[in-house]
């Protein structure tokens, strides 16, 4: 990990941000800032003034004269007021699992401060301030994977966060795991004293949730495209009819998402000028029902992005904190459900990428069903046919990794527990929920790695052959299939192909290839 050195900063509190914006920091491509516009300033500061006021006159807010939870009936005598916070903080300190990577928790930060820059919250600039400060610098907490119900908020993950900004636990910086105090004290960061509300304020949240879902949504949206450009490859390398992707056959059914995957398989393919393939008229569902499979994703992408942005731009906290008019108003957006059902959504339509490409592979591999391919997509001739085996234990584990995906499409939200006493009774599960689809959009893509590396060995195999369609063998694949196999190898000895296979994946990940659209 390093110091992001982007070119444009993505600024906080000016006005709407975007998944893109997010993603942009994420990845290490942009820095970030703090409005610094004086209306917004003004809010901020506002907020905490407003806070200071009812303490000084002795006002109940809860988590700051109250305890938190269902300890919200315990008054909190004045001189602990301001050592409440720490506690907050000290006892969520009980997250489990991996930790998250630096991507994850570059956007965990992002969508904390996007929620805290609202100006609804309490806090001090100068703790906004300490978020930036710490993403631009390259200083990452180091955030247990488990342990939230996502509702009050993701409350064990982001105390991480909240003891990055006071020097407590650990954090990443420099690719090493370090002492938050020690790194802080590296850059010349003070740690913050926190404010009454402030711990309340920067844990009781759905920063985890949205943070790991404007990751996902920007990968879904890549593999998307990347499935389609596969079902073009694997149409070639089977035969099969171009014409299942006319756009008067579109018209009739106008999901706009489909369309589109239609149109890009029409670009992809030269499509429309085929006379039907007289060995069979009609293709099996894997290659004639692609746009309809692939499009359910994209017709659910435009709903899923304002799940997330309306999410990410909101005032997400406990209580709110309107400085302006002067009002606290004790309620529950921390709850994650509307990122709950965006993410148990959005898994299950990846995880039908997943199984589409899955029997494309089959049909690939099978002599039954190939017309005409060598089995299992081997490249060996003669004497050397017998004993090479091609693709066939990639498909093996193709196979693997699909089931994986589809076991974990059961939905989280459904999975509600009661909780602390029975005061979190009902809570949305919606950090679950996106874990599930961040390990879904991994199997994918390690489903996608798979069966493109096979779809340019069935493609280059039906070149060689003589006998594929002229006008599907266009520019745009054989260049693309040329690229993978000339980087990979066309398999014509078996050879172990885990290190081609994960390089793959890779490339999928930090989307290596442009689509020109």
């Amino acid at each position: 990990m390093k110091t992001i050195s982007g070119s444009k900063d993505i600024v906080f509190g000016d006005s709407a941000l975007t998944i893109e914006s997010v993603v942009a920091v994420a990845e290490g491509h942009s820095r970030v800032a703090l409005t610094q516009q004086e209306d917004c300033l003004q809010r901020l500061e506002g907020g905490a003034r407003f806070l200071e006021q009812l303490l000084e006159s002795q006002g109940t807010i809860y988590g700051v004269t109250t305890g938190y939870g269902d300890s919200c009936t315990v008054d909190v005598p004045y001189p602990e007021y301001n050592e409440l916070p720490y506690h907050l903080v000290r006892f969520h300190g009980c997250g489990l699992g991996q930790l998250f990577g630096v991507q994850e928790a570059r956007a965990v930060l992002c969508a904390r401060l996007a929620s805290l820059s609202q100006g609804y919250s309490g806090v001090r600039v100068l703790l906004l301030q300490q978020i930036v400060d710490c993403i631009n610098n390259g200083v990452v907490p180091c955030i247990p994977e488990e342990g939230s119900v996502g509702a009050s908020g993701d409350l064990t993950p982001l105390s991480y966060v909240a003891a990055m900004l006071i020097g407590d636990r650990e954090v990443l910086y420099r690719g090493e795991v370090h002492p938050a105090r020690e790194v802080l004290q590296e850059l010349g960061m003070q740690p913050i004293d926190l404010r009454p509300k402030e711990a309340l304020a920067v844990m009781n949240g759905t920063a985890v949730m949205t943070g790991l879902a404007c990751l996902a949504f920007r990968r879904a949206q890549y593999l998307s495209r990347l499935c389609a450009r596969i079902t073009a490859l694997v149409l070639v390398a089977l035969k099969g009819n171009d014409y299942h992707y006319d756009a008067g056959l579109f018209a009739v059914k106008p999901h706009p998402g489909q369309a589109r995957v239609a149109r890009w398989l029409r670009k992809d393919l030269a499509a429309g000028v085929a006379p039907a393939n007289p060995e069979r008229l009609q293709d099996r569902y894997s290659l004639r029902c692609a746009p309809h499979v692939i499009g359910v994703l994209e017709d659910a992408m435009p709903m899923l992005r304002s799940f997330i942005e309306n999410e990410l731009n909101s005032a997400n906290d406990n209580p709110i904190i309107d400085g302006e008019g002067e009002h606290v108003w004790h309620g529950g957006h921390f709850y994650g459900g509307h990122i709950a059902f965006a993410m148990d959504s959005l898994k299950n339509c990846v995880a039908n990428l997943a199984d589409l490409m899955d029997r494309q592979m089959a049909q690939l591999m099978d002599v039954r069903f190939n017309n005409g391919l060598p089995a299992n997509l081997s490249g060996a001739k003669g004497d050397r046919s017998p004993i090479n085996h091609g693709f066939k234990a990639v498909q093996i584990s193709t196979s693997a990794l699909t089931a994986e995906a589809l076991k974990l499409t059961m939905p989280a939200s459904v999975f509600s527990r009661s909780t602390e006493c029975h005061n979190q009774d009902k809570v949305s599960m919606g950090t679950i929920a996106a874990r599930d689809c961040m390990r879904v959009l991994q199997l994918t893509e390690q489903v996608a790695a798979c069966v493109l590396f096979a779809a340019c060995q069935g493609f280059m195999l039906r070149v060689r052959k003589g006998d594929a369609r002229e006008h599907n063998v266009t520019p745009v694949l054989t260049h693309f299939s040329e690229g993978v196999l000339e980087q990979h190898g066309f398999v014509e000895e078996d050879r172990p192909l885990e290190q081609s296979l994960r390089s793959l994946v890779c490339q999928i990940q930090s989307r290596e290839w442009e689509w020109g659209e």
